[in-house]
């Protein structure tokens, strides 16, 4: 479970929240006609943009955002170092035997392939068009959510202009204008809250989580060409690291 993702959001309808509730006027910003304009509108132009496929399969995408598990890239670097020996002591098909135990099934289709003889070149071939269809598969999230969030403040902006255009057909009672300006602008209230506090920021976040993915399969892919390549364990190990924070590889050596 990710904090951060949660305490964020928690945080940021409390601020608002609270702010609200401090002015006394937190029945002025319940206004349902408004969320549907903005829900409702940001959501139907969405599933103009994209098909219905992929809208609707966009909460498996918020579950990554949410219910990230971290993985130990450390630990991917003592498994390539293992295996690396034991290919060393007693040939690359002596991994076999290993593959039943890596859980990645990104890394045990790359080892696989290198067990079979496969070329360094189909290797890395099959390995990058796996990375490369991950990225376009996590873009598309991302795109859901960015598209969301420019729709949500357009679609505000437009029920303000509803809002306006009913007011000022109303003009000949002055009394109404305070309220009816206020309801007018509670829709862009919506979007920019909804935009700027949900959709974006995801966004934001599966992006940085598909940074995460795409650095540790290529650090899996370098360590099972290093392997099929029959470098050192010692090289391996380096060679690998690189990919880690630095403070992670000063952790390792201790």
């Amino acid at each position: 479970m990710d904090l951060a993702t949660i305490l964020g959001i928690l945080s940021g309808l409390f601020l608002v929240w609270s702010t609200i509730v401090a002015g006394g006027n937190l029945e002025t910003f319940v206004h349902i006609p408004s969320m549907m304009i903005v829900m409702g509108g940001a959501t139907a132009a969405t599933l103009v943009n994209f098909t219905s496929k992929e809208v609707l399969g966009v909460l498996g995408v918020v579950r990554k955002a949410f219910a990230w598990r971290k993985t130990d890239d450390m630990e991917v670097v003592r498994q390539f170092t293992n295996l690396s020996l034991l290919a060393r002591r007693e040939g690359i098909l002596a991994i076999d035997r290993e593959l039943s135990n890596i859980k990645d099934k990104f890394m045990r289709i790359g080892l696989e392939l290198a067990v079979d003889g496969a070329e360094p070149d189909t290797i890395r071939d099959v390995m990058e068009t796996e990375l490369n269809y991950l990225m376009v598969r996590h873009a598309r999230g991302q795109q859901i959510f960015l598209s969301l969030g420019a729709y949500a403040p357009a679609f505000g902006l437009l029920g303000t202009l509803i809002g306006l255009i009913s007011m000022l057909k109303n003009l000949d009672d002055p009394s109404n204008i305070g309220e009816g300006m206020a309801i007018a602008l509670i829709t862009t209230f919506y979007g920019s809250f909804l935009a700027n506090l949900l959709f974006l920021p995801i966004a934001g976040k599966l992006k940085n989580r598909t940074n995460e993915e795409i650095v540790r399969k290529q650090m899996i892919s370098e360590g099972v060409l290093a392997i099929q390549n029959g470098e050192h364990p010692n090289t391996i190990e380096k060679k690998l690291m690189n990919y880690l924070p630095p403070k992670n590889r000063v952790a390792s050596k201790k």
